[in-house]
Parts: C-alpha cells; structure tokens; sequence
C-alpha cells in the first residue's frame, strides 16, 4: 500500500493530486488545506470522477489534521502564495518561508520517514529551507521544478520541429527561475538526432529564451501562476518514487561536492527512485554552460542567503 499526501489544494496541489489519481500511482492520494472545506471538495470532485476515468485510487480531503496524513510515503508541499504578475520569486520569501516550514514539521510529525517534494516558490530557496530546518538527508527533499522547466523546453522544442513532444528529449538544469534556468540545447535530440542537425542557431536560442519564461508568460496570460503542467511535472515526479522507476529528472538536489559545489540546491539531473534522489548525474559542461552554470549558483545563492538574514535557519 502506498500513500502521497499533497499538501495544498490549490490550482498545483488539485492538479497533481488529480493525476496521481487517475493514474494511480499510488493507492492513496490525502489533499490537506488551511482553508476549511477546501480539500474536501477538491477531493470529492477528484472522486466522483473515478467512474467515468476508471481508477481505484482513493482521495480524501481534510482541514489543517495531519494526523490524517499519517504513513504517508512521499508528501509534495505546493502550499503559499502563488506568484502574481509582475512579482518575482525572491518576493515571495517573506511569506512562504514560514508557511513551508511549519507545514514541513507538521508532515514529518506524523510520517518521518517521508519524501519531501517541495513545489513552493522560489522553490530553490524553499526546497533548501525544507532540508536544513528539518536536518533530513539529502536524499529526501527534493526540488521540483527541473521536471517542470524541461517539459516546457520539451514542448518549445517539439512546437519548432512540428513534431509530437514525446519524440524529443532534452532537459533543464540550474535554478528555478526565468533568468537562472539552463536549457541544455547540446544535449537535446529528436529521435536520437542532435537538434542542431535540424534548427537554425536562431531557432534554438528562441526554443531556449521561450522556455526560461515559460512561467512568466503563462503568469502574464492566466493572472496567475500555471498549474497544470506543474501539477503533472510533480506527479511524474512522484511516480518515480513510488515505482522506483529510477528515471533520470532534474531536480534541486543539495549538492555536496558535484559540480564544484556545497552548501547549495540547484537543479541537476538526477536518478529518482524508492529513496528519492538516489544519485546526481554530473555533466560534462563546456566553458560556456560552465559560466551559466556558475551564474545560475550565484543568484540562487543571493536568494537563499535571505532565509539566513531573516533568521529562518
């Protein structure tokens, strides 16, 4: 038997539970809210479908008692305020800081030996909150937003090849935010073939520029943050945990060492498995990502030094 809890029944929090749910990765999905009555409703919503989509997985709701959350496997926290137009992640801090680490304590109260998925924004900072308020092992707070950014960059990708996006491959590393992520385009293959073999210079760079602000185009169109491709980026995640598939997804990990780093969570491909981030994958970097690399560090690091300047750890 296996249980998720997702914490936030929000437009992310909905979503994913949803899709952990008709794709039944786990037996149990528990959607808990601050908000009364709101994950009750998200998850009889959820439920009363599962006749019409044809799955056995069991969701419920409940109001702020993580008692019920008790045994869970993997917990996903998609809880604080979501980003607004023209607000950036490093606004967020403030807010959501106190809210991912009290919830996290919560969680941990009642399932400590559980998986940390951390969707909050900035979700770098946050995911590296999460790690060192609780003193979990690395392997065990994971960074979601790797996952989210290169199925974007997948998508801009197959959108410039008019091809079907399940035919190409590629992936996103460095942090999560419009001007830190890295789409990694000497690594990206149609059908095995190199993406340079087939689009301009010109064509790549605007597939790359379009997926750093995949967030905050969507932001600009809907008023607020996108909830769908996360939502699913997260469940994907999720699913490899669960099913031990050990798939290779970027994710914040906490580095010790790799990449010339410590001290630090940024987004690098990793094995996801039963254990969670079971081993980081080291790239061979040329000079030039190398230097984007190194910058991305730097403003996750700006942003992260924050928690300490509040006295959050």
């Amino acid at each position: 038997m296996s249980k998720v809890t997702v914490v936030g029944a929000g437009n992310v929090g909905a979503t994913c539970a949803n899709v952990l749910a008709v794709n039944e990765v786990a037996n149990e999905v528990c959607l808990i809210d601050i908000k009364e009555g709101l994950a009750e409703g998200k998850a009889m919503d959820i439920m009363q479908t599962a006749q019409l989509m044809g799955f056995d997985t069991v969701v419920k709701g409940v109001t702020n008692d993580y008692s019920q959350t008790a045994g869970s496997d993997v917990v996903v926290i998609t809880s604080g305020i979501p980003r607004k137009p023209g607000m950036t992640r490093e606004e967020l801090i403030g807010v959501n800081a106190g809210i991912v680490k009290n919830v996290a304590n919560s969680i941990l109260t009642y399932s400590p030996d559980a998986i940390l998925i951390i969707v909050s924004n900035p979700m770098d900072t946050m995911a590296y909150l999460a790690l060192h308020a609780l003193g979990l092992p690395r392997n065990r707070v994971i960074g979601m937003g790797g996952a989210l950014d290169s199925s974007r960059f997948k998508y801009f990708m197959s959108q410039a090849l008019g091809c079907n996006a399940n035919d190409v491959e590629g992936f996103v590393i460095g942090g999560h935010g419009d001007t830190t992520m890295i789409p990694m385009t000497r690594y990206a293959t149609y059908k095995g073939r190199p993406i340079a073999e087939l689009l301009s210079a010109e064509q790549i760079e605007q597939v790359a520029k379009s997926t750093m602000v995949g967030g905050a185009t969507l932001t600009g169109l809907l008023g607020t943050s996108a909830w769908m491709a996360p939502g699913a980026a997260t469940s994907f995640l999720v699913e490899s945990i669960i099913k031990d598939q050990k798939k290779m997804i970027p994710c914040s990990a906490a580095l010790e060492g790799e990449y010339g780093y410590n001290n630090i969570m940024v987004g690098v491909p990793c094995i996801i498995g039963k254990n969670g981030i079971e081993k980081i994958v080291e790239l061979d970097l040329n000079a030039e990502e190398k230097a984007k690399f190194d910058a991305s560090v730097a403003a996750v690091t700006k942003t992260t030094s924050v928690l300490h300047e509040m006295n959050v750890i």
